[in-house]
């Protein structure tokens, strides 16, 4: 087997973020968000991802278009395949920012929880019987902290799910990742009265 490296056959920035509301509706399609995951494998031609994503090529190349145009994916090489230049595409980062709380702006646009968070979840929650019996689990926490602390967790958060999508490549399953940090309406207890 070859050695698959964790990094994409083609230059790419660490991160970007996503400050027009047409990157977030290019980005937040089910099939679009497909692709920019394939991509991080390697770059690809719209003939390799239509096959993975078996769907038709002219309808890949209609999504490839929509990603081009926001910003979030480019060809990054070309190769002459008899008479026809094959066109491989790649992300422009590895990693998409985004940002949904507060921002009317993007009112519309199916952001988290109702979008990719929950799209996330159901692929989580209805594992295929064949594959239940790999690695796999969950959980959820509750932590009453301070606001600044919230924040160096998102940091780490990110830093984590960027070495995982670092991994080199290899096996024949693709994992997800799936992690988050939000506020609530839980309740808390009162600080104790003194002497308690």
């Amino acid at each position: 087997m070859a050695d698959q490296s964790a990094v994409p056959d083609y230059e790419l920035a660490d991160e970007i973020e996503l400050t027009d509301p047409a990157q977030y509706r290019a980005l937040f399609d089910d099939t679009r968000l497909k692709i920019v995951h394939l991509l991080l494998e390697r770059a690809a031609t719209t003939s390799e991802l239509a096959f993975a994503l078996d769907k038709p090529k002219g309808t890949v190349g209609h999504h490839l278009k929509v990603l081009e145009y926001a910003g979030l994916v480019r060809i990054v090489r070309t190769k002459q395949v008899r008479a026809i230049e094959a066109k491989y595409y790649g992300r422009t980062a590895r990693v998409f920012l985004y940002h949904n709380w507060g921002r009317n702006e993007f009112e519309g646009i199916d952001l988290e929880p109702g979008g990719l968070l929950a799209h996330s979840v159901a692929e989580a929650t209805h594992v295929p019987e064949h594959l239940r019996d790999l690695p796999s689990g969950s959980s959820t926490h509750y932590a009453r902290i301070p606001v600044e602390r919230a924040a160096e967790w998102r940091e780490r958060i990110y830093e984590l799910l960027t070495e995982f999508s670092s991994e080199p490549r290899g096996g024949e399953v693709t994992y997800g990742l799936m992690m988050a940090i939000y506020p609530t309406t839980r309740g808390h207890l009162p600080e104790p009265a003194d002497g308690a």
